[in-house]
């Protein structure tokens, strides 16, 4: 099985590989779909992944709905993950803390980073993986934090 990071390392090297990244991630995971999300940027401790605003987004006042928002950030968190842990260990999400800091009125950049890169043993370890995820001027509107379950892998 190619790992994620790999197959990003891959295609991205190609014209219009991050198209086809992106559109492979959400074969792989159909409700990221939803947003219509484009990886631009992917390595280990970060990920940048956007989505224009379109009818399929929009909420009851024609904003980028706040849930589509929370989907684009964990797409956001899952790219990260795949790219900075080790083959031998998974990860599950266990909780997300959200804030909504204004109106999307705009696509969006969300932007996935981990200050350090922890060391992964043996023992299971919560990981706080940070998104913040802003407008084409770069206000800020939603910024959340997805705490992520990683363990070594069973033999």
């Amino acid at each position: 099985m190619v790992s994620t990071y790999s197959l990003w390392r891959r295609l991205s090297a190609l014209p219009g590989g991050g198209r086809l990244f992106s559109t492979a991630i959400c074969l792989r995971v159909p409700y990221f779909g939803s947003v219509l999300p484009t990886v631009r940027e992917l390595r280990p401790g970060y990920c940048e992944v956007t989505a224009p605003k379109w009818w399929g987004v929009h909420n009851h006042i024609g904003t980028f709905h706040a849930i589509a928002a929370c989907n684009l950030a964990e797409i956001a968190m899952g790219m990260l993950a795949e790219s900075t842990l080790p083959a031998t260990h998974r990860w599950l999400p266990k909780g997300m803390d959200v804030r909504y800091l204004a109106k999307a009125e705009t696509g969006l950049r969300a932007v996935a980073e981990l200050p350090e890169i922890p060391e992964f043993g043996d023992e299971g370890v919560e990981l706080p993986v940070p998104v913040v995820i802003s407008d084409k001027a770069g206000t800020p509107v939603v910024a959340a934090t997805i705490t992520i379950w990683v363990t070594r892998r069973r033999q």
